[in-house]
């Protein structure tokens, strides 16, 4: 299967471009990149540094990918970014390469939209299925897991933990883990009860959907320490797998769980 390179792009000897892709008009690609079978560039897409871009993405106009990282301890060490397959990835977004602090990789999974001018900095993770809207915001080495929704405007603090199947709703500051399955918002942002509608939405049986808003009572409405909370729910609660998520997310936490 061929590829379609347009004749104003500019792609370095090097760069690797598989079969059935397209690189449209005023594309750079340079040394070190990897595009795979399927993936499209519509226009004036940048893409250096150690990247790989998986298959069958769509990446719009003025999207720069591996661009180095802004962090001053960074000194031109070869670090990289990873994309994996099927996703939509808008207008101006930013996608920086790794720091010399992380393991080296900026990675970014499947089946993700990414709204207009997204910005995701160094050594940050993104799960699969994540929706991010315009203008939202990582900081370094943030964590983002799978079916995440992050409105726009949304600024999120480095080293900060996004939990699976949240959603954070617009013109927030996160600056503190978001537990996943919960609604998040707030100039300072903080916790407004279980996404039950993102859960409907996603199959969740009205069973678990019940047992994690009582995990979420005894969290944050009860008057319980984390460490207390957290036993009464091992002692009352079915030890699903979605429970033992959570329980897991709020014990693995440095920056401290958003209330």
């Amino acid at each position: 299967m061929g590829k379609e390179i347009h004749p104003t792009a500019i792609i370095a000897p090097d760069a690797e471009i598989e079969g059935g892709t397209y690189i449209g008009p005023f594309c750079i690609i340079n040394e070190g990149v990897h595009i795979k079978k399927g993936t499209r560039l519509i226009s004036n897409v940048i893409i250096e540094g150690k990247s790989e871009i998986g298959e069958n993405c769509v990446i719009y106009p003025f999207t720069t990918i591996g661009l180095p990282p802004q962090d001053l301890k960074y000194k031109g060490e070869k670090t990289g970014v990873r994309i994996g397959n099927n996703n939509i990835i808008r207008e101006y977004i930013t996608i920086h390469r790794a720091s010399v602090s992380g393991d080296g990789v900026t990675e970014i999974g499947d089946n993700n939209f990414l709204m207009a001018y997204v910005h995701i900095a160094h050594d940050c993770k993104i799960g699969n299925s994540v929706i991010m809207a315009n203008i939202a915001t990582l900081a370094g080495h943030v964590i983002v897991e799978d079916f995440a929704v992050i409105g726009g405007l949304v600024a999120v603090h480095q080293f900060t933990r996004i939990g699976a199947y949240s959603m954070i709703g617009g013109f927030s500051g996160v600056g503190q883990d978001i537990p996943p399955y919960m609604i998040a918002s707030g100039a300072r942002a903080k916790l407004f009860g279980l996404n039950t509608i993102g859960l409907k939405r996603h199959g969740f049986p009205d069973s678990t959907i019940n047992e994690l808003k009582k995990a979420y009572k005894i969290l944050f409405r009860e008057k319980h320490t984390m460490k207390e909370a957290i036993k009464k729910i091992q002692e009352e609660l079915p030890y699903t797998e979605q429970i033992k998520h959570l329980i897991e997310f709020i014990q693995k936490n440095k920056r401290g769980i958003c209330r």
